[in-house]
């Protein structure tokens, strides 16, 4: 990627990037690589990503060039042209060409963070034009119309007629959703788990609660660039815990443990220890119980290795829990047994094993 670049014609994923710090005062990005590419719905789609070599996918992820332009959170309500055609794009279902004109050249440090997939490097946008009439779905121009529809039941809507939970939360970060004088730019970090959060309550309340438990003990696994996951269901009404245990260095006797958990009795507070990652294994969790039309508690645990050097967005936790739950499980007869051969430390299983 050249330097001294200040403008470029390129095929946005299509995606967008609201950032958090200094909310409400924020600034919004259309994301582009610097050329017209064949593949750059691959780009932003997570959905696509498990199993990609980790440097490989940071290759992928870092040509992606962030134009930014500053805004207030409640613009939503009133937007300029400029943030307009950004909208816009964010509701595109396939790569949209764009031309980008910035104030100063590009800088070439690439961000990473526990919630957000990496971005490449940034630039203050100057112009920006949509070089083509995005396509968009007319169930999205529905909802996005209806600014009477509460944002909580557009995510529902939008889930239930098959579009991504990367895609809602794209159109949430935009500013598209809810009752129009409560539309806000939210943070790209907090809509991905609003979006989560959101999808994996309704189908636990109003699809999981219902069906009937499972009969057995089944232990899943699967593991992604130096994530292992063990994924435990248990013939219990619906509960769910996450425990996560990081290893700082190679070899380190004592990994630091973080853990979040709900009993049947809906959450009502944010997951603070476990944070995003919480609830995109939640939502990876609930799609399965959903597909098999059973109830269980859930116990994920989550060994962090050294090798996880630099956080790669929730998307690696809710994709690993996907891929996990696709495998042909362990089943074991007795709960003892799996406290014995994974030694957690989890107050859901003791609770459980103490009512059995």
């Amino acid at each position: 990627m050249k330097s001294g670049l200040k403008s470029f014609i390129g095929s946005s994923p299509p995606s967008v990037f609201v950032s958090w710090k200094n909310y409400p005062k924020i600034t919004i990005a259309p994301l582009s690589p610097p050329q017209v590419v064949e593949n750059a719905g691959f780009f932003d789609d997570s959905e696509k990503w498990f199993g990609l070599d980790r440097k490989k996918f940071i290759s992928v992820r870092s040509q992606l060039i962030r134009s930014t332009l500053p805004i207030k959170a409640s613009e939503a309500t009133t937007p300029s042209s400029a943030i307009q055609k950004v909208q816009e794009l964010a509701m595109a279902k396939n790569p949209v060409e764009v031309s980008v004109e910035l104030k100063n050249k590009i800088s070439h440090s690439v961000l990473f963070s526990d919630a957000v997939a990496p971005l490449g490097p940034k630039g203050e946008l100057e112009r920006f034009e949509l070089n083509e009439n995005p396509l968009i779905d007319r169930k999205v121009d529905y909802i996005v119309s209806d600014t009477g529809a509460k944002s909580f039941d557009a995510v529902k809507e939008l889930y239930f007629s098959n579009h991504s939970v990367g895609f809602i939360s794209r159109l949430l970060s935009a500013g598209l959703l809810g009752e129009k004088n409560l539309r806000r730019f939210v943070p790209t970090r907090w809509s991905i788990t609003a979006t989560d959060d959101a999808v994996s309550r309704e189908l636990i309340e109003n699809k999981i609660k219902g069906f009937q438990q499972i009969n057995e003990l089944l232990l899943f696994y699967s593991s992604y660039v130096g994530n292992s996951f063990f994924v435990l269901l248990v013939s219990h009404s619906w509960a769910f815990e996450q425990l996560e245990a990081k290893t700082a260095v190679q070899n380190s006797a004592e990994p630091e443990i973080f853990a979040d958990f709900e009993f049947f009795g809906r959450r009502k507070n944010y997951a603070s220890n476990v944070a995003g990652a919480y609830y995109a294994a939640r939502l990876a969790i609930a799609e399965h119980l959903v597909k098999i039309k059973r109830q269980a508690a859930v116990v994920v645990f989550r060994e962090i290795s050294p090798e996880y050097k630099s956080s790669l967005g929730v998307w690696v936790i809710r994709e690993t829990v996907r891929n996990a739950l696709k495998q042909k499980p362990i089943v074991f007869e007795d709960i003892s047994l799996v406290v014995r051969y994974l030694e957690p430390s989890s107050s859901l299983i003791a609770s459980i094993n103490a009512n059995e």
